[in-house]
């Protein structure tokens, strides 16, 4: 199991399904890199516009009010900008026109490292099989290797002057055999912060903290951390 000791990189990028799946997953370690002067950017593949759990939200007016929840749950961890890709809620697949969306967001962020869910059905949790999910994760990974990376796949984008990209590495979270620990003890407080700004997805009166605390410190208590995130790590050059 390797613990992130924060080696030098610059840039990060966090693809994922929904609006609050970042934090979710990964909020912590955003947070985290954040603090060490890595620039981080979202990319939220669906328009969030099939859940909510606050029964006075009307639906026609979910996708308004999750863009903004989320745009105030990165203001708080420090995210630099937010890519909205609004494909329907529910309905996302790995077609080859969103994986194009992805390969020209990672051609024009150019992250060293991307955070990405899983695109494996996990049978020991079945809140890791959300199909989004798993569509979010197989085109992110897809994006990864080969298409970014290679000068004749979309040659629109290099026209565009979109250079192929070398993404170095990707963390994998919601896997079923994590092998990436990041102590996040020094960030919980902002994630959950982060966390209770998608306010739309938190029943009135519930308290979401206790579960998301205990997860993480699940995670955490092997390594001997108080709390921690833990992803499978793909080294991709």
């Amino acid at each position: 199991m390797a613990i992130d000791e924060l080696t030098k990189f610059e840039r990060a990028l966090v693809i994922v399904a929904h609006p609050d799946d970042a934090e979710f997953g990964a909020a912590g370690t955003v947070a985290l890199w954040v603090e060490q002067g890595v620039e981080v950017n979202y990319v939220i593949c669906t328009d969030g516009a099939s859940g909510v759990a606050d029964p006075d939200i009307k639906l026609t007016d979910l996708v308004a009010i999750r863009e903004v929840e989320q745009r105030e749950a990165a203001d708080v961890l420090g995210v630099k900008q937010i890519e909205f890709l609004r494909q329907p809620d529910g309905q996302l697949r790995p077609t080859d026109e969103v994986r194009r969306q992805i390969v020209r967001l990672i051609r024009k962020y150019r992250p060293d490292r991307i955070i990405c869910q899983n695109a494996v059905r996990n049978y020991s949790n079945i809140y890791g099989n959300h199909p989004d999910h798993l569509a979010a994760g197989q085109l992110a990974i897809e994006a990864v290797y080969p298409y970014a990376r290679n000068p004749y796949a979309y040659p629109d984008l290099l026209a565009a002057g979109l250079e192929p990209f070398s993404v170095r590495e990707v963390l994998v979270s919601g896997t079923e055999s994590p092998d990436f620990v990041v102590d996040v003890t020094t960030t919980v407080g902002r994630k959950l912060a982060a966390l209770a700004r998608h306010r739309s997805q938190h029943t009135p009166g519930e308290d979401f903290s206790e579960r998301v605390l205990q997860r993480m410190a699940m995670m955490g208590e092997p390594h001997g951390m108080a709390y921690a995130e833990s992803f499978r790590l793909l080294k991709s050059t």
